[in-house]
């Protein structure tokens, strides 16, 4: 796990999440490309190979989003890495507490994580999500 570079690190992040979110969720691309990722800070996960299999990412606001794991890197513990070492950074920068908006199958990984649902289910790039927060 290492903390990232967009301006260094842009091609790896934009490969993984092309796999994940265009490809595999067929997310249409520009709704993936929302031009602030150059103002959000960012981690990518590496395997034992130092391959790049998950990343993702810190708005200013303390949103965590943009979490993608490549197939070969999930059931392994990677997106739970990626979310811990997202909290503990947005502690870092002063946060009281992180935001993510949840695919809605994702939910109770985020609730193992401390996250609490709160609002009406909603669409994004149709897909259902819930918005879910916890303190820092």
């Amino acid at each position: 796990m290492r903390l990232a570079d967009w301006s260094r690190d842009q091609p790896t992040l934009r490969r993984i999440r092309r796999t994940v979110f265009v490809d595999e969720q067929n997310v249409p691309e520009e709704l993936e490309w929302d031009g602030i990722d150059g103002d959000c800070r960012h981690a990518i996960a590496e395997n034992d190979a130092g391959e790049p299999i998950g990343c993702a990412r810190l708005l200013p606001d303390g949103h965590i989003g943009r979490m993608a794991v490549l197939a070969s890197g999930r059931g392994h513990g990677v997106g739970s890495a990626l979310l811990e070492r997202m909290i503990v950074l947005a502690s870092e920068l002063g946060h009281k507490r992180v935001v993510v908006n949840a695919q809605t199958h994702a939910v109770a990984f985020y609730e193992r994580h401390g996250f609490v649902a709160f609002g009406p289910e909603f669409d994004d790039a149709g897909i259902p999500h819930r918005a879910m927060e916890r303190c820092v």
